[in-house]
């Protein structure tokens, strides 16, 4: 009886697994068959994928080093990177084919509610080439100034580039400092015109233009339109032609770099890891070099784009790994993860992100304290260039000066906050961080050096107490079309600009150069230029160290006392505008009382403009 039951079971398995073989091949139903040169046969080998449509681990092992390409798509905002990545994950078949595939790696609710990509995003992609499977691991990149940390992050697990310029505005200032952050990560550099389909679209200037500015011959330059799907595949044919396969060794002990994590209250810390070196698997114990702290690995897989789980990850392959870290401490981007007893070298890491822009942070409720302090926690993990400090204010309780690359990135941090972990706070005026040389003995004693940072303003030292005072400087490049130079020249000059450069990068479009105090463009300095450009000039900026101004310290007092939540820092030459700005706002907004209240803008005893709010008596 049992053997009868058994060989029952036997055919019954043979049967299946031949129905599901002949159906596979079109024997049975050949109008169901996948279709030649489809993305079905782009897939990888029949062993390693079969699993996958199973919901079962992918074998990795079928991707050796030699057939492994690692790349990032960089851009400058709105050249199509997210639609491009679109257009490769449905070539690829890691997604289906449908009209609702738009921005399918940026998961943020605010990214789509912007339009913009905030976070680098990963995706495995397997894909046959010349009858050769291929891995083909690809970062999504931010295109905005102020998440240029993201990008210099995702190329440190790259060998190469996708350059994405739009075949209708031709260069931008963001194309030129993502171009310089690939070129001096010493990254293949794969230039690739898109929106070719635009009725505007000139691909032959701006294959002149990438000739001009980058010295990257026009030939090599890819023609595509991500939106259509034209031409889409020569990418991916490029990408394993002209990228080299990463240099790593699965014999060697693992080092394994995290480059970027998030948080999930169930399952903990998930790192993305890209492995240079060695292989890791579901229970092996590996090592934090960071904290030198030992953690079982619960799970590995690769996104694709969700996560894939796999039985294990090779040297060269770029992955996530869940090891119970539970805290989000523990956790540090650019950490490098070793074996248990297999101590390695630590990789190079990241150079920490350096802070443009700092406010402060409270809860609205200061019962809310804690749960506040949690989310900026597991926030900050996984968007590690916020630099955070506690402080408290007599007005506003205890709560942090935050410091972030930018308005935007304070803006979308914020934004955050609210969407994903329900926090409502109160966010004081951007400012920047301020240098004091300081001058008597006494005085580096009590502060343990000579030279000190200065982010709240409320803390600026006195005039007395220091020798000179150093503002931050930023390198600024802006490209525009000819006909606006003159105006653009006017307001880098009303914001005590100095020019450095002027280059044509073709017949009607000027790249400027303009060394600029960090304060003067802050706050709203891109939207004068986009509005007196008509939207046409763009803007990038990056650190150029700090200069000696004229600072002075600005009090705001409401009815003589000082409020120090309003202090502000200001170039001596501007403060009585930014004074009276301040105390005309203020009028406008502030409630009106049963009595009259004096607004003033003052110089340490000298007021320097004052606006008051009159009392509106009920009509008898």
């Amino acid at each position: 009886m049992w053997t009868l039951a058994g060989q029952g079971w036997w055919r019954g398995r043979a049967l299946a697994a031949w129905v599901t073989e002949a159906a596979r091949k079109g024997l049975l139903w050949p109008h169901l068959a996948p279709a030649r040169g489809t993305a079905a046969e782009s897939r990888a080998p029949d062993r390693c994928y079969r699993s996958a449509d199973r919901k079962e681990k992918i074998d990795m092992s079928c991707f050796p080093v030699e057939n492994t390409r690692n790349f990032s798509i960089i851009a400058h905002v709105d050249h199509g990177k997210s639609t491009l990545a679109d257009r490769l994950l449905e070539l690829t078949g890691a997604i289906d084919k449908t009209k609702n595939n738009k921005q399918v790696l940026d998961k943020l609710q605010v990214e789509r509610e912007r339009g913009i990509t905030v976070k680098a995003q990963t995706a495995s992609l397997f894909y046959n080439y010349e009858g050769k499977q291929y891995l083909l691991n690809l970062i999504d990149t931010p295109g905005h100034v102020d998440f240029s940390y993201e990008v210099s992050r995702s190329l440190s697990a790259c060998q190469g580039v996708l350059l994405v310029v739009d075949a209708n505005e031709g260069i931008q200032a963001q194309t030129v400092a993502n171009f310089f952050l690939a070129f001096e990560a010493q990254l293949s550099i794969i230039p690739v015109i898109n929106k070719i389909d635009l009725k505007n679209a000139d691909p032959e200037r701006v294959e002149k233009q990438i000739e001009k500015v980058f010295d990257i011959p026009g030939d090599e330059c890819i023609k595509i339109s991500a939106k259509l799907g034209t031409n889409v595949e020569s990418v991916l044919d490029a990408v394993i032609k002209r990228i080299p396969f990463p240099k790593a060794h699965c014999r060697n002990p693992l080092r394994a770099l995290v480059f970027d994590s998030t948080f999930d209250q169930y399952r903990g810390v998930i790192a993305n890891v890209a492995l240079f070196d060695g292989v890791v698997s579901k229970g092996d114990k590996i090592v934090s070099a960071h904290t030198q702290k030992t953690y079982e690995v619960n799970e590995v897989g690769v996104l694709n784009p969700n996560e894939q789980p796999t039985h294990k990850l090779y040297a060269g392959q770029v992955g996530y790994l869940i090891a119970g870290m539970k805290d989000v401490t523990e956790a540090q981007i650019g950490d490098t993860l070793y074996l248990h007893k297999q101590p390695v070298e630590p990789l190079p890491g990241f150079k920490s992100a350096k802070p443009m822009v700092f406010a402060g942070m409270y809860p609205v409720d200061q019962s809310e304290y804690n749960n506040l302090k949690s989310a900026i926690e597991k926030l900050t993990l996984n968007d590690s260039s916020v630099v955070v400090h506690r402080d408290s204010s007599l007005a506003l309780g205890a709560g942090w000066r935050l410091g972030f690359l930018g308005l935007l990135h304070m803006e979308v941090f914020n934004q955050r906050l609210e969407q994903e972990y329900n926090a409502s706070v109160i966010l004081t005026t951007p400012t920047v961080p301020y240098k004091a040389v300081l001058s008597s003995a006494k005085l580096i004693k009590e502060y343990r050096e000579k030279e000190i940072t200065i982010i709240n303003p409320a803390q600026f030292p006195d005039k007395s107490k220091v020798t000179e005072y150093l503002e931050p400087v930023v390198l600024g490049t802006i490209i525009t079309p000819d006909e606006y130079t003159g105006k653009i020249m006017m307001l880098c000059q009303a914001r005590r600009a100095v020019q450095k450069n002027m280059m044509y990068i073709d017949q009607n479009r000027v790249m400027l150069k303009y060394l600029f105090p960090l304060n003067e463009i802050v706050v709203d300095f891109y939207d004068s230029l986009k509005s007196l450009s008509s939207g046409y000039a763009s803007f990038d900026y990056e650190d150029a160290g700090y200069q000696t101004a004229e600072l002075v310290k600005m009090d705001i007092l409401l009815n003589g006392s000082i409020v120090e939540e309003l202090v502000t820092v200001v170039h001596k030459d501007k403060a009585y505008s930014v004074g009276k700005a301040i105390c005309e706002r203020l009028k406008d907004s502030l409630p009106r009382q049963l009595f009259e209240i004096a607004i003033q803008a003052a110089l340490g005893s000298k007021i320097i403009a004052r606006e008051t709010m009159v009392v509106i008596l009920p009509e008898k």
